[in-house]
């Protein structure tokens, strides 16, 4: 068989490279379904939420956003109809609430993008049954999570993460697996104000280690993981603001090394508190961006606004 020239083999190559452009292109579509439409934005009287996870590379990377609004993806009439009476009035309590997942997986690639759509199926099957059978979201669905994932021997990339539920009071309860803590920016004090050591409990990363009493066998290396707990904080006043964030946002710095978290933040919060949340977000993002306009990682800003 004759060799195959030069310029054959560089078209094999091209072929190749085109096929692989292809797919990339599909991973990047199938990845963007992932991605909240605005019809998925939470929607709680006196609070107004916008946020978006920011890709590195503009296409897809580790951070994820996921919105719950209990009333527009479940039906939850129905639901209550047929719940035993014990659950009723934790399927109203829920109704009335929004839930919001802010993850980031290790990474800002595809393959983070791929691991973040894979939390973001197992979370929400997860929510149905839990709606079904507990009436709420409990911290059992984050342990089995947890577990499952530790026991994806596959799955090398760590997840840090944040869920949390609004209440239109403004009360916010959360469980955290090693994610940086919420913000709140008090309109009252016209600055980010401290919140309490006590309600920023935190838990190892997603999948290091297995929960205790989870009904998987496993194999820890690492011992066992207790149990989630919720935090709550009730510190949210009309106009106050809640920031939920990604390391991006918080390592972020200029090329001279100044950093931009929490004081630039803090600034444009105070400039732009009037303003309803997708604003704020708009010009967050945009000073970020003019501070430095190629984040060495992926970024993601939720804004909850007590209005």
């Amino acid at each position: 068989m004759k060799p195959a020239s030069v310029n054959e083999r560089l078209a094999a190559a091209q072929r190749h490279i085109d096929l692989l452009a292809r797919e990339l292109e599909n991973l990047s579509a199938l990845l963007r379904n992932f991605d909240p439409p605005p019809s998925e934005l939470p929607e709680v009287p006196w609070i107004d939420v916008y946020g978006e996870a920011l890709p590195r590379n503009g296409k897809a990377g580790g951070d994820h956003v996921i919105y719950v609004d209990f009333k527009k993806r479940y039906k939850m009439d129905q639901l209550i109809a047929e719940a035993p009476e014990g659950l009723k009035g934790k399927l109203r309590a829920t109704a009335d609430r929004a839930g919001i997942v802010v993850l980031d997986v290790e990474g800002h690639d595809y393959g983070s993008a791929f691991i973040a759509s894979v939390f973001h199926q197992a979370f929400l099957l997860g929510v149905s049954y839990e709606l079904r059978f507990f009436g709420e979201i409990t911290p059992t669905l984050f342990d089995n999570i947890n577990t499952r994932f530790f026991n994806s021997s596959g799955i090398h990339k760590t997840l840090t993460m944040v869920y949390g539920e609004i209440s239109e009071r403004g009360t916010f309860r959360f469980l955290s697996a090693a994610h940086p803590p919420p913000l709140v920016f008090s309109n009252k004090f016209d600055r980010l104000v401290a919140i309490s050591e006590d309600k920023l409990i935190s838990f190892p990363q997603i999948g290091t280690m297995p929960s205790r009493g989870n009904s998987e066998k496993t194999v820890p290396l690492l011992g066992i993981k207790e149990k989630y707990t919720v935090n709550e904080i009730s510190l949210m006043g009309r106009g106050d603001i809640l920031v939920l964030y990604s390391d991006g946002l918080a390592d972020h710095r200029d090329p001279q090394g100044t950093p931009y978290f929490p004081g630039r933040l803090e600034e444009m919060l105070r400039a732009s508190k009037q303003l309803p949340a997708r604003e704020i977000f708009a010009r967050v993002k945009a000073d970020m961006l003019a501070f430095r306009p190629d984040p060495e990682d992926d970024v993601t800003i939720v804004i909850i606004k007590k209005t």
